[in-house]
Formats: C-alpha cells, sequence, structure tokens
C-alpha cells in the first residue's frame, strides 16, 4: 500500500518563503516609488500592531495585493507525468519565463499595458498590470531534466515527466 498517496505533495511549500524576491520594479514615468515604499512599510508595520493585538491583519481582511497578478494553476496528476496548466491571459508568450533553480520550478512574467492615446479618459480600471512569479516544488519522482513547456491561447502549459518511483525520505534505523 502506497502511502504518498494519502499524503499528496506540497507543491507551493516553497512560495510563501521564497528567498529569491522578485527583482525590484524600476518607477515608471509619473510614478512616486519612495511614496509607494513608505506605504508598503506603513502597512507592514500597522499589520505588526494588528497581530499583536489580536486582530485580523489588512492581508487576510483585503488579500495580498501580490496575489491580484498570480496567475491560478491546475496541477493534474497522471501515471507517467505530472501536468500544470497556468492561466495567463493577456500575456504574450515572450512575457513568460520558465526557469529550473534546484527542485523548485519558477514561472514568472509580466503582465503588460496597452499603450493609449491622449484621447483616452478612463472611467474605470479594473484590469492588473505589472510582474506575477509562481513558485513550485517539484516532488521527488518528478524527472527535472525532462520538462517541456507549450504556449497556446494565454495558457502555459508544463509536462513534468515521472520517474515512476519515490525516493525515500524514510527508512528504518536499526536498534543495537
Amino acid at each position: 500500500m502506497k502511502l504518498q498517496k494519502f499524503s499528496p505533495w506540497n507543491w507551493f511549500k516553497s512560495e510563501s518563503r521564497d528567498v529569491a524576491a522578485p527583482a525590484p520594479v524600476e518607477p515608471r514615468q509619473g510614478e512616486l516609488s519612495p511614496l509607494l515604499g513608505m506605504h508598503q512599510e506603513l502597512d507592514r508595520w500597522m499589520d505588526g500592531v494588528m497581530r499583536q493585538f489580536g486582530m485580523p491583519t489588512l492581508e487576510s481582511r483585503f488579500g495580498d495585493m501580490a496575489s491580484l497578478l498570480r496567475p491560478q494553476l491546475d496541477i493534474a496528476e497522471r501515471d507517467e507525468e505530472y501536468l500544470i496548466s497556468v492561466e495567463v491571459p493577456g500575456v504574450d508568450e515572450k512575457d513568460v519565463k520558465l526557469t529550473l533553480d534546484g527542485e523548485r520550478l519558477i514561472i514568472e512574467g509580466e503582465k503588460r499595458q496597452e499603450s493609449s492615446t491622449k484621447d483616452d479618459r478612463y472611467q474605470r480600471i479594473e484590469r492588473s498590470y505589472g510582474s506575477f512569479r509562481r513558485v513550485l516544488d517539484l516532488p521527488d519522482d518528478a524527472r527535472p531534466e525532462e520538462i517541456t513547456a507549450s504556449f497556446a491561447n494565454g495558457v502555459l502549459k508544463v509536462q513534468v515527466p515521472r520517474s515512476g518511483e519515490v525516493k525515500a525520505n524514510r527508512r528504518e534505523i536499526p536498534i543495537q
């Protein structure tokens, strides 16, 4: 009996504590970068104060601002491979990068805003623009050297072949 089926692999264990933080975004024309940094620092300070008094943080109330751009994904397990489908609507293939860092698969890219003219007077803007990053930890039976990817209709599909054998992290220690 394979106990691995009852304990699914945690693909996202590195995503929340990602050591390689995204590169700082260069300020765009008209953007007040120091003001944005001060705003983020104030948010962190307020979250700390609220946590200290047992109140819900701003992030838990309103959601993580970085998650606005985080693409949704599906991970399917098959006998011979894992299939990861990532939705990136409105993003060109050239703006998506897929890298392998040890046993971590990193999907990053940028959704760029279309250029507008002086005549555009927006009444409402709901679409989000900017950089995104997802970090997936590969399971023990993945063969990272054989990963392939394709991009069509705003969906990135990544095939991660499986070896069929799971490296044992558990072993019996003889008692002497």
